[in-house]
């Protein structure tokens, strides 16, 4: 057979080969998730205040503990948020770290907080509060900063604005504390002082 012929046939074999098919099978999991809805305990409640900045708390750090040695640390940068409940209307502090969502403050806005003014800064306060971000109340010394002097003025603003109403709860003006919980907390908070510690607002922009 001439080497022409065999050229011929090759197309031939070609056609013949069978083409291969895309599979349309469809595999079902094994174990099917269900949606779970995730509360964060903020679904009660309605901010009254929002804003971006940046917050530092004052204490030892891990490698100080013991040793009475205190600095100002970065916690965070998130949403500072004043939350009042629907029911029983009291008003608190949150706020939650960026991406994480890690809560970094969570305390009663409690009428004998003072905000100071930090010292060489006019956007940023200091104060004290019996904290329960870490799910223990803990003594805290906090420094928020904010964008802007108008932010940070905007901010105490409204913080004075909602201790008042919580005023109102405590002395029984308005809805009691039944519980006694922010009762509790407002005297504790009796005995804080942030007059000792100043945040040097030039050392982290």
């Amino acid at each position: 057979m001439s080497t022409d012929t065999k050229e011929e046939e090759k197309p031939k074999e070609e056609e013949d080969t069978p083409k291969e098919e895309e599979s349309t099978a469809t595999f079902e999991p094994v174990v099917k998730l269900e949606e779970v809805e995730t509360k964060t305990g903020e679904e009660d409640e309605e901010a009254l205040f929002s804003m971006r900045s940046k917050l530092f708390i004052f204490g030892e750090t891990m490698l100080d503990v013991g040793t009475g040695k205190k600095t100002w640390r970065e916690r965070g940068i998130g949403e500072i948020r004043l939350l009042k409940h629907k029911q029983h209307e009291r008003i608190r502090i949150l706020m939650r770290q960026e991406k994480t969502m890690k809560v970094i403050c969570n305390h009663v806005l409690d009428p004998r907080i003072t905000l100071e003014p930090n010292v060489g800064s006019d956007r940023s306060w200091v104060w004290s509060a019996f904290d329960f971000a870490e799910g223990d109340l803990k003594e805290t010394v906090f420094a928020i900063r904010f964008s802007s002097s108008d932010v940070a003025k905007e901010f105490k603003a409204k913080f004075e604005e909602c201790q008042k109403e919580m005023k109102k709860i405590l002395d029984g003006e308005d809805k009691p504390d039944t519980d006694g919980t922010a009762a509790e907390a407002a005297d504790a908070l009796a005995g804080l002082k942030t007059s000792d510690v100043a945040y040097d607002d030039d050392d982290d922009d």
